[in-house]
């Protein structure tokens, strides 16, 4: 068994693509030795709209890691989000196999496939079939079920889907940049490992990745994913408000967020001040900040009312002792984390990711939660199945993997 190895994640957003190359060992920890970032607009609300240009950002992201590195990059996990992922729950079911009736591996494995036949459109892909609990024998609540005896074993599973169109031609782009896919992976899923801790998802609580375009929504109860969703609605719609309602540039409304934005118009000078340059004007004219905020506080209430509802679809409206966790690049805008407070009612808090080391400084902020996760998820996934070449176990992850080749164009 290889003491440790080098992975890389690239998270393809809308704003930007950023690459990181780590080096995990077989307790599933990883060093940052390789980061890679270029601006991305070839994508929109998730979903490549120009493969040249979308293939270009990942090549440069690409290149600067492997420069900080010194490393090549060959294969890489790659984030998927987008308005075209959908999540549904579902059950299977199957006999215990064996003269013992003692469950294995193989048998959850089996109830796994059995919940993964489910009726999809012929225009998606299955992405992602998660195991949130198995009942035994009429007995639920049950985590780990191999070794129990039994005559009938259900698995409850989470499955997530994307369309096939939109899933190859992302992965079209990373291979033509000349990476090969280790495993498309759900950036929510990946968020959440650099974001949230086994109690967030023990007590329950919803993950919101506020990017450019588009929102990453998860919901977590008792331990598992329970919903996964995304909004298209992003940082960019705060900005393109501003540009809209001040008559400025779009360069002079992104500023004017950054420097002055708030989601809480309250917490603001009402006589301040500022100084907007519009477009075709000669001389800027003053507003009140709090005037800007309002602007921004509109568009966030309406995006924390789209969270709410993906709370509400997921029937967890009660269960999310845990509040809600805000990430990406969307949730430093300030007054975010109290804003989703007054709107949902629950706890909320901002947080940046965790659970790596090498070269965190230019990490640790909430805009590289998923490529973080990213990380985490390859790491994770890469001691298990260092444990299956070992004959610990069967190899789960890699007979996973294999239902993504399809996906490949």
């Amino acid at each position: 068994m290889a003491d440790s190895t080098v992975l890389v994640a690239i998270d393809i957003g809308t704003t930007k693509v950023v690459t990181l190359i780590g080096e995990a060992s077989r307790a599933a920890q990883v060093d940052v030795i390789g980061i890679g970032q270029a601006p991305s607009d070839g994508l929109r609300k998730g979903v490549v709209i120009d493969i040249d240009r979308t293939v270009q950002s990942i090549a440069q992201s690409i290149e600067a890691a492997e420069r900080l590195s010194g490393m090549q990059v060959n294969s890489a996990f790659v984030g998927v989000s987008g308005s075209h992922i959908a999540s549904q729950n579902s059950r299977g079911m199957i006999a215990v196999s064996g003269r013992r009736a003692d469950i294995s591996r193989d048998d959850t494995v089996r109830a796994i496939e059995a919940a993964r036949a489910v009726s999809i459109p012929n225009t998606r892909e299955i992405l992602h079939v998660i195991p949130r609990g198995y009942v035994v024998d009429g007995q639920e609540g049950v985590r780990d079920p191999i070794g129990m005896s039994a005559v009938r074993l259900e698995v409850e599973t989470h499955i997530v889907t994307g369309a096939t169109t939109s899933l190859q031609n992302l992965l079209k782009c990373v291979q033509r940049a000349g990476v090969e896919i280790e495993e498309p992976v759900l950036a929510q899923l990946a968020t959440a490992e650099a974001t949230l801790t086994d109690e967030d998802r023990e007590l329950g609580v919803v993950l919101a990745d506020i990017g450019g375009d588009t929102t990453d929504v998860a919901v977590f109860v008792d331990g598992s994913v329970l919903h996964a969703s995304t909004i298209p609605v992003g940082g960019r719609n705060v900005t393109n408000d501003l540009g809209l309602v001040l008559k400025c540039s779009p360069d002079t409304a992104e500023s004017l967020k950054i420097r002055y934005g708030t989601a809480t118009p309250l917490a603001v000078d009402p006589d301040e001040i500022v100084q907007v340059h519009q477009i075709g004007e000669d001389h800027p004219r003053g507003v009140t900040r709090r005037h800007l905020a309002e602007i921004v506080e509109s568009r966030m209430q309406e995006l924390f009312e789209l969270i709410a509802r993906e709370v509400d679809r997921a029937g967890a409206t009660n269960r999310l002792q845990s509040g809600v966790v805000l990430t990406g690049g969307g949730s430093l805008l300030t007054g975010t984390a109290q804003a989703a407070r007054d709107q949902l009612n629950m706890s909320a808090r901002v947080v940046a990711p965790s659970g790596v080391g090498g070269l965190t400084d230019q990490i640790a902020t909430p805009a590289y939660a998923a490529a973080t996760g990213l990380l985490l998820w390859g790491t994770k996934h890469w001691s298990l199945d260092e444990a299956a070449s070992n004959g610990h176990l069967d190899g789960l992850g890699g007979r996973v993997r294999g239902l993504f080749k399809a996906l490949l164009p």
